[in-house]
């Protein structure tokens, strides 16, 4: 809220007809309660919060993402309520711009949404809460913009070296390799986004003992093909 200004006011002096000027420190009532409908206090954030923020802040910048980005996103997922872009500068103390542009790029990854709020025109902000959804979006979002573009180089590389004589066949055979790696888990990061969450769940809290499974399923084939 802006700080209230002394306020200018003109009386008439009955017995004189001259007018003399009051300065007034409190504003009108009406300037008041605009005041107090379009502007909301934003709490001091609880030391636990304000540790989880500054933490996840920290790991998105080594994992080269922006503070800003990351902090905003740890607030909304711990927020009870959605928050506007200035309830956002202020709990996190930096420019409004800079919030603005944090939540951009959010949207953009689709890990916040805007969402209506009865009674105020302004834009309000959630994060997506779901976790499942937190992780694919971010390992779609990079996949797209680091993985995919690299993997279309080497797929280049690959081609104008298997057309040129003056690449060695150990740089041709390792390159060859690289990219049927690189294809094989392409393939892979596809069919795991198409497993239902809680088919997946259940497939990670296996651990090791997938391994086991697998090594049935190796001897029963064995085991068949004797038998044959």
């Amino acid at each position: 809220m802006r700080p209230s200004k002394p306020f200018r006011r003109f009386l008439v002096i009955p017995e004189s007809g001259h007018t003399t000027e009051r300065i007034d420190s409190e504003p009108d009532s009406s300037y008041i309660s605009v005041m107090t409908e379009n502007t909301e206090h934003t709490e001091r954030l609880s030391p636990t919060v304000e540790q989880f923020v500054l933490r996840w802040g920290d790991m998105g910048g080594q994992w080269g993402v922006n503070r800003s980005v990351a902090q905003i996103q740890a607030l909304l997922f711990l927020s009870e309520r959605p928050l506007t872009a200035e309830d956002i500068a202020e709990a996190l103390g930096m420019a409004r711009s800079n919030a603005s542009n944090s939540l951009k790029e959010l949207i953009a990854w689709k890990l916040v949404r805007r969402v209506p709020v009865l009674g105020d025109r302004r834009d309000h902000y959630e994060a997506e809460a779901d976790l499942w959804q937190i992780l694919t979006r971010i390992a779609q979002g990079r996949k797209e913009r680091e993985i995919d573009p690299a993997v279309a180089a080497l797929q280049l590389v690959l081609a104008e070296a298997e057309n040129d004589p003056r690449v060695s066949k150990l740089a041709l055979s390792r390159l060859q390799e690289m990219n049927s790696f690189v294809a094989t888990l392409d393939d892979w990061f596809g069919q795991m986004l198409a497993i239902p969450p809680s088919t997946l769940m259940s497939l990670i809290k296996l651990g090791g003992r997938v391994v086991g499974f697998l090594s049935f399923g190796r001897v029963t084939t064995k085991q068949k093909l004797k038998a044959k």
